[in-house]
């Protein structure tokens, strides 16, 4: 696995430039809601905290003075966050629970998340899929966007008022919490049952970790906020990595994760 992830640039050198992430970095320590993602920190997190952390959790540079180039993502980090991620999901699926999925990333990684999906499902969990076809609207650097929940393989996605129909596989890239949000505030109106595992990434893993649920994901170096929900105490499991390659390059991670969860079919 330490091989493939090298090779395929979803550790070792990845895509993401350390002036993306540095960027990112000053703007979480200034607050900015576009980089918190629904965490609202409890800590005193300035760039250098951040880097700091960055550098213990993702295995980028911990030196300040590092200003360009590519980040390092440490793939035994990743390996091991992968571990904890199955080791969660296994147990999720051992006592049936509720789940909810939900990406800030179709194009790259549906896969990955609707095989959970699927393999959570034929454990005996319900996956949940609250306030299909709902509209949210989102602030976006064009403005207030109004976009519709959607589902594809039981996992939540945004989609553009104008784009496909329900149930194709694209949607839009988003950041935001305002979905998870929407997804369980409809939830609670129904009367449950609430889940008791959120499992996706940007807005999703932040914003349901910090309302309190039990949640884990994926996170690239230029998002900080899911490892400073991490250190804190309100996001469960965060996995390093590039989010942005290939989408059939996620494939052998869905494999190993579900082996280590014994739920391979």
């Amino acid at each position: 696995m330490f091989e493939y992830l090298v090779r395929c640039g979803l550790a070792g050198v990845v895509g993401t430039s350390r002036e993306v992430s540095l960027r990112r970095y000053r703007l979480f320590a200034a607050r900015d809601p576009r980089v918190l993602i629904g965490i609202d920190p409890e800590g005193s997190w300035g760039e250098r905290e951040l880097i700091a952390l960055m550098a213990e959790k993702c295995g980028v540079s911990a030196d300040p003075e590092c200003v360009d180039g590519q980040d390092v993502i440490d793939p035994g980090r990743t390996v091991a966050a992968l571990d904890a991620f199955a080791e969660r999901l296994g147990t999720a699926a051992r006592h049936r629970v509720p789940v909810l999925l939900g990406t800030g990333h179709p194009h790259r990684l549906i896969g990955f998340y609707a095989a959970l999906a699927d393999a959570l499902s034929a454990a005996g969990c319900a996956v949940l899929t609250p306030a299909q076809g709902r509209c949210v609207d989102i602030t976006t650097r064009f403005g207030l966007r109004t976009y519709n929940l959607d589902y594809v393989r039981g996992v939540a996605i945004v989609r553009a008022r104008d784009g496909e129909g329900p149930g194709c596989a694209t949607g839009a890239h988003s950041h935001s919490p305002l979905p998870v949000r929407t997804a369980l505030a409809a939830v609670a109106e129904a009367g449950g049952p609430l889940p008791e595992l959120v499992i996706g990434d940007h807005g999703w893993v932040c914003g349901a970790g910090q309302l309190g649920f039990d949640a884990m994901g994926l996170a690239d170096t230029d998002d900080p906020a899911p490892f400073v929900g991490e250190a804190e105490g309100r996001v469960s499991v965060v996995v390093p990595l590039d989010d942005g390659v290939r989408a059939d390059y996620y494939l052998p991670l869905t494999r190993y994760v579900l082996n280590r969860a014994c739920l391979s079919q």
